[in-house]
């Protein structure tokens, strides 16, 4: 049956029952005291509000075109004029909390550069990373190369068998670069600005457990300054390999990592624990509960350690959502990517009030009582003197004495709301 086909059955239906309460009021017309059945009342009302809703529903139809999208639409009907939850509210809501940028940053020792370019980016690109610290390049040079796919290196190395940093970055970011530190072959970083926030990316290599201690506390002490550079206000991640367990056991540093590390920590473990407290810094690996294969960054022979991590500032820990080992990659024989996931929030800037200068009105010098009062004062503020000096100090006694007089506009230009880059003047009086 068709909607016009509906229509028509209703519309006679409508036209019965109309008649049906016409006969019922002629008899209740011709009753003793003109009384009707209350029952009979409710059952018309009832029935009318029926044969409505009916019709209601036959127009939606037609409207629609079919049952089931009217079905998808009225889900909707209810949400759109609460005052909670309604997608109206959920705007304003998300319009109040400012814009938002998921970022994934990881990190990776890839033991050589050479024959890796491409592997990486695509690697990259594949797990959707935005920005990738990598270690040991093994890259001599100071430069910035593309790798393919879209992506780009920032490295910086001074020996092409050891050591090496570098930064990758997504081609939408490459732009937004403000400053680049080569510090040296172990330590480097990025400044970017995204959406007017900015954040500074940090490429670390520890060295090795078995590296003299002047090395070790020489890298610390690099990586001490670039932090100490970087404001308080900024966001800062570090991707690093730090050849240092920090084990499970977390209790006194709460406040720096949690308690799902690898194994027991060392030595250089515990140097990563005290660079964290110094700079109040989150060891983020720690803080996620993941399996064992997606804790552990470096497997070799039959060893399995935690060793490249990622940290943050502290009051910053909130807007990482996730934490883990890639697995299932080659592009490193030994050590394995880890990737967080973070939430960037862009809080809108307030519009300040523009103010100018007031102006002075020298033009009610033209009154007597103004002027003999002028007088007075500014030949009290230059001692006594009748003759003016020409230097810039008179020309400033001038000011203040005129000031003094009440001589100073009432007028101030703020900048109006809405977005419109128009000025309006406000008077405060006529003087």
């Amino acid at each position: 049956m068709g909607v016009s086909s509906c229509v028509s059955c209703v519309y006679e239906c409508v036209c019965e029952f109309v008649c049906m309460c016409e006969m019922k009021a002629a008899r209740r017309m011709k009753g003793a005291g003109g009384g009707g059945n209350v029952e009979d009342e409710v059952t018309v009302k009832t029935s009318l509000i029926i044969i409505i809703i009916i019709i209601i529903i036959i127009i939606r139809i037609s409207s629609t075109g079919s049952v089931e999208a009217l079905v998808n639409n009225s889900r909707h009907w209810a949400t759109v004029g609460r005052s909670r939850g309604g997608r109206r509210v959920h705007r304003q809501r998300e319009k109040r909390k400012g814009k938002s940028v998921g970022l994934r940053i990881g990190t990776l020792n890839v033991g050589t550069m050479t024959g890796k370019g491409r592997e990486l980016a695509d690697m990259m690109e594949r797990r959707k990373v935005n920005i990738l610290c990598v270690q040991e390049t093994r890259w001599k040079g100071s430069k910035a190369r593309s790798i393919g796919a879209g992506f780009k290196l920032f490295y910086y190395g001074v020996d092409s068998k050891r050591n090496g940093v570098g930064v990758v970055l997504k081609e939408e970011f490459v732009r937004n670069v403000l400053e680049v530190k080569r510090v040296s072959d172990r330590v480097m970083s990025l400044k970017l600005e995204i959406e007017g926030v900015m954040l500074n990316v940090v490429s670390g290599y520890a060295p090795q457990v078995g590296c003299e201690l002047e090395e070790k506390e020489r890298f610390w002490s690099e990586l001490d300054e670039v932090m100490e550079g970087i404001p308080t206000g900024e966001r800062v991640v570090i991707g690093a390999d730090f050849n240092g367990h920090v084990g499970e056991e977390n209790t006194g540093d709460e406040e720096v990592m949690g308690k799902f590390g690898v194994k027991e920590r060392n030595l250089e473990g515990q140097m990563v624990v005290d660079f964290a407290k110094r700079m109040d810094m989150a060891v983020v690996n720690t803080y996620f509960q993941k399996r064992e294969e997606h804790r552990v960054t470096y497997m070799s022979g039959g060893r399995s350690t935690q060793v490249d991590y990622i940290l943050c500032r502290r009051g910053n820990l909130k807007e990482i959502s996730d934490c883990k080992v890639v697995v299932g990659e080659s592009v490193a024989r030994q050590h394995r990517m880890v990737v967080c996931r973070m939430t960037l929030m862009v809080c809108k800037k307030k519009r300040s009030k523009i103010e100018i200068e007031k102006k002075t009105k020298w033009w009610k010098l033209k009154k007597e009582e103004c002027c003999e009062e002028f007088r007075q004062k500014l030949r009290k503020a230059l001692g006594g003197q009748v003759v003016l000096p020409d230097d810039w100090e008179t020309t400033k006694v001038i000011r203040e004495t005129g000031r003094k007089c009440h001589l100073e506009g009432g007028k101030k230009i703020r900048r109006l709301g809405g977005g419109m880059r128009k000025f309006r003047i406000v008077s405060r009086g006529r003087g």
